[in-house]
């Protein structure tokens, strides 16, 4: 199949193609008329590389699942350096998530400490203000 085809089959660009070709993740074929040539395992190599970008990985972590795919294992993620990149981007993520929890904690005290303070200022809320202005009558 041609550039055009492989890029619509798999939901991206003929761009994002040249720039993968370029990063050397996608073979660069060429047919007998100089097009761009890609077959079906081309197809799943751009499946597993968006798929784990869409997870967060960025594009030099999808290197060693699609040397893995290359290799002709079934899985880009069966092979050791794949299992490696998971192990180090789970140690991303926990990291990243106990941050956030610090966070949020922090933020959580914040809100509590203010509640606390808004109420002991106005015991009953603040007083109802006519917000149309004016005398009413």
């Amino acid at each position: 199949m041609r550039i055009g085809e492989l890029a619509a089959r798999a939901g991206t660009t003929t761009r994002t193609l040249r720039y993968y070709e370029s990063r050397g993740l996608l073979p660069a074929r060429r047919s007998g008329n100089g097009y761009r040539s890609y077959d079906e395992s081309d197809l799943r190599l751009l499946r597993q590389i968006r798929t784990l970008q869409d997870f967060g990985f960025d594009l030099e972590e999808t290197r060693p699942f699609v040397e893995c795919l290359r290799a002709g294992h079934p899985e880009g993620d069966s092979c050791p350096a794949s299992l490696a990149v998971y192990r180090r981007k789970l140690g991303e993520l926990d990291a990243l998530i106990g941050q956030l929890s610090t966070v949020r904690e922090t933020v959580a005290r914040q809100l509590a400490r203010a509640e606390l303070a808004a109420e002991a200022e106005v015991p009953g809320g603040p007083e109802p203000v006519c917000e149309l202005g004016g005398d009413p009558w």
